[in-house]
């Protein structure tokens, strides 16, 4: 490590976050406001605007644990290409604690509707259609049951806070204080943290997602969480540049080089999420199980055959052509707009996992899924916002930044 490399200037970006998190916040709360109004006037005990919030909160979720993921695989690898866009990753991994509070409004249909109590307490039993399955989903009781759920999750937010504010705190400390000991110590703590936060997150896909069909069970869910996660963190970082550097900041910091490797691992985790989805797919196909078979069923039948093709097409060949050429990625402009593009596609795959177990029969997509999530994704960027207005968007006193701005993609 060079312990003689100078250092740079810290890049506060204000009055830029201040409008973001400004605008975040008004469509956080206007979005919220008008899905909720159109929940409750479909007239269904809000079960449409509960599955719509869900999607959502899984949506921004994935940004933030998936910023996790992104900042401690950085450390452990001793990445230097990326120490000019880590920072705005350490912001995503600082929501996380309001992503707590952004999951407690899901209490509300586990503890309110009657088919808790109907099928013991069963997480999410008012998703599912149980008739055919039914033993099957009372062995599972004892693991998906609403006072279990609730305390393993308050244990992942627990474990995924602590990290981030350790990472995100120890960064910023390191601009005050240029020790380079704290680069050590976090590329040290961060290998421990790796194997931890990726045993909680494929629980909580668990949980979260898969747990809406309790007669089906994954092994490889959480692996696809993952990929769609980590994506989706690369695609963010990319948004979150561009605007901040039409906005005047990190124009010498963040150059066509680093866009040109975020763009190569947008295409690589978007193979990475076909290869398991495929993986998934064609283990159950082969196997020919009934309690497995049952959830592609549903969703290789009509209505939700087209919503099925998005996933091989729009989620997977779409953007892989898209992205394959080098030129695109040393664009960013083009790349920004392919970043837009794969978080809608991301954003149609978890509505694609959850929805077909609540609407089977028909598909529900309209204002309450656009509403909530424009109101869910608007208050994580406030409050993402809110942490770029009081920390420079560089960490400009890393010892790896010299080797950063001279690195080059051959």
């Amino acid at each position: 490590m060079n312990h003689t490399a100078p250092t740079y200037s810290a890049d506060f970006a204000t009055a830029a976050a201040s409008r973001l998190s400004r605008a975040g916040f008004l469509c956080g709360v206007v979005g919220l406001a008008v899905a909720i109004g159109l929940g409750l006037a479909e007239g269904d005990h809000m079960r449409h605007f509960w599955l719509s919030y869900l999607i959502a909160f899984a949506f921004v979720l994935t940004l933030g644990v998936g910023g996790l993921f992104f900042v401690l695989i950085q450390h452990i690898t001793g990445a230097k290409w990326s120490v000019t866009v880590r920072r705005q990753a350490e912001f995503a991994i600082g929501t996380i604690p309001f992503l707590a509070f952004l999951a407690l409004p899901l209490l509300v249909p586990l503890f309110s509707h009657e088919g808790v109590e109907e099928f013991g307490g069963l997480l999410w039993s008012w998703v599912h259609p149980h008739g055919d399955h039914a033993a099957l989903i009372t062995s599972k009781v004892p693991f998906l049951n609403v006072n279990f759920f609730v305390g393993r999750f308050v244990g992942y937010f627990l474990i995924w806070s602590l990290m981030a504010r350790y990472f995100k705190n120890a960064s910023i400390e390191q601009d005050k204080t240029g020790e380079h000991e704290l680069t050590v110590r976090m590329r040290t703590r961060s290998a421990l943290c790796l194997i931890v936060l990726a045993l909680t997150y494929s629980f909580a896909a668990f949980d979260l997602l898969m747990s809406t069909d309790p007669a089906w069970f994954s092994t490889i869910f959480g692996v696809y969480l993952f990929g769609a996660s980590f994506l989706a963190i690369h695609c963010f970082l990319v948004l979150s540049t561009l605007y901040y550097q039409r906005q005047g900041h990190l124009k010498k910091m963040v150059t066509i080089e680093h866009y040109h490797d975020l763009g190569k691992l947008m295409l690589a985790f978007t193979i990475f999420w076909a290869y398991i989805a495929f993986s998934q797919y064609m283990l159950y196909w082969y196997g020919n199980i009934p309690e497995e078979t049952a959830w592609y069923l549903i969703r290789i039948t009509s209505p939700w055959t087209n919503w099925s093709w998005i996933e091989p097409i729009g989620h997977f060949f779409i953007p892989f052509l898209g992205i394959l050429s080098r030129h695109i990625k040393r664009k960013p402009p083009l790349l920004g707009f392919w970043a837009f593009y794969i978080l809608v596609v991301h954003y149609i795959d978890l509505y694609w996992l959850v929805a077909p177990n609540l609407y089977p029969d028909t598909v529900p997509f309209n204002g309450v899924e656009v509403f909530a999530l424009i109101g869910v994704v608007g208050l994580f960027l406030w409050k993402y916002g809110q942490q770029a207005k009081q920390h420079s968007l560089l960490a400009h006193r890393d010892p790896l930044i010299s080797d950063c701005l001279a690195f080059q993609n051959y």
